[in-house]
Parts: C-alpha cells; structure tokens; sequence
C-alpha cells in the first residue's frame, strides 16, 4: 500500500451493480468502512461521491452539502474497481460495439484459443462476440529483435517504450477514418481498438 501522510484521507473502492463498499483510511491510522447502494438517486447522484463526501464531513466536522463539489485537498489517493462494465458485457446492455484490429486478424477473438471442456466434441457452440461488426486496421508492426535482419529495407522505429519495431506497413488514417465513419453511420458508438503491439506503438511521430 502506498504510504499516506498522517494528516490525509485514503480511499479504496469497490462500486458494484447493487452496492458499493469503501475502505477509508483516516488521519491518525483510523480505518473506516461504509456499504451504500450503487444506485440511488433520490438521496445521491454517485456512490463513490457520496461515501467520500460522507467520511470527510464526519471525520473532519465539516459540513459537506451534496451540491458543492470535494475538495480533494486533504485526500491523498482514492482508489477504485467496478463490475459495472463487466455485468453490462455479460448482460448484453451496453453500448453497440465495434472492433478495430490490425488487418488479417478479423476472427482472432472468434477463434479464441480453442479451449473447449469436451476436445472430442463434434458440436462446439462458440460464446457470441461482444461486437457486432469489425474495422480492419491497416497497419503492420513487428518488434525488430533478431528479425530485423531479415528486412533490411523495412522501416524501423521507436516505440514508447524504448524498444524497436520494424514498420511493416504504415497506418492507412484516411482508409481506417472513411471505415470508422461507416460503422458511426450504423449506429455504433462504442469502439474495441485490438492492434499488434500496440502496447509500444507510439510510432507516429517517426520522420
């Protein structure tokens, strides 16, 4: 755990689909624990908010009207985990989704790893994908390691990280907006980016 000056709050937090629990560290090693409902809009409008606001204004004696906004002043980290965005996946209720993934690998989250419970099994039903529809990205990274040598004429770069990468083939901007555009034309808001390598690929900035 990161350390905590004596004089400052700490807060951890778990805010779920029902109820959202807090784990609060006070000045002076105090430790305190508060359960709210994730949802209820008649007394708050955010949970998290809400518990921050409520442990402050009893620990310090300052009155904290809901309207005003924390100051932060006193607080020395919040950290926080949900299961919102998993439950919306598993329910099916979010956002209609697209993929974006670096072309040739379309099907690469259709295909999974093949794990199945029953290897034998003629009939294998596959889980649905999240996304209803796929943006091939045309790009192409390799990090450069022993290969390099086999592309001698290839491009290499620079990633974030420090590390090399062959530039295979360099991002299509003007394809990948027109094919973006398509799939916000149908609809879909909401955009999975899946490119190889991405991790390190901050490579736009290359001469």
């Amino acid at each position: 755990m990161a350390t905590v000056p004596d004089d400052k709050f700490a807060f951890a937090i778990d805010r779920g689909g029902t109820f959202t629990d807090v784990w609060a560290l006070c000045p002076g090693g105090k430790e305190r624990v508060l359960k709210l409902l994730s949802e209820d809009p008649k007394h708050y409008k955010d949970a998290p908010t809400e518990a921050i606001r409520r442990i402050l204004e009893q620990e310090t004696g300052q009155v904290m009207p809901r309207s005003c906004r924390i100051s932060t002043e006193r607080i020395a980290w919040i950290r926080m985990g949900t299961t919102v965005a998993t439950n919306a996946l598993l329910e099916r209720k979010g956002q209609r989704t697209a993929l974006a993934v670096t072309s040739g690998f379309r099907d690469l989250l259709y295909i999974g790893n093949q794990a199945r419970p029953n290897i034998f099994d003629l009939r294998v039903e596959c889980p649905d994908v999240l996304y209803e529809d796929v943006v091939e990205v045309h790009e192409r990274l390799l990090p450069a390691l022993k290969i390099a040598e086999d592309y001698p004429e290839v491009q290499q770069v620079e990633g974030s990280t420090g590390e090399r990468l062959l530039l295979l083939k360099e991002l299509d901007e003007e394809l990948l907006r027109e094919d973006l555009t398509k799939v916000l034309a149908k609809g879909v808001s909401s955009l999975a980016v899946l490119l190889l390598h991405s991790y390190t690929s901050e490579y736009l900035a290359y001469s």
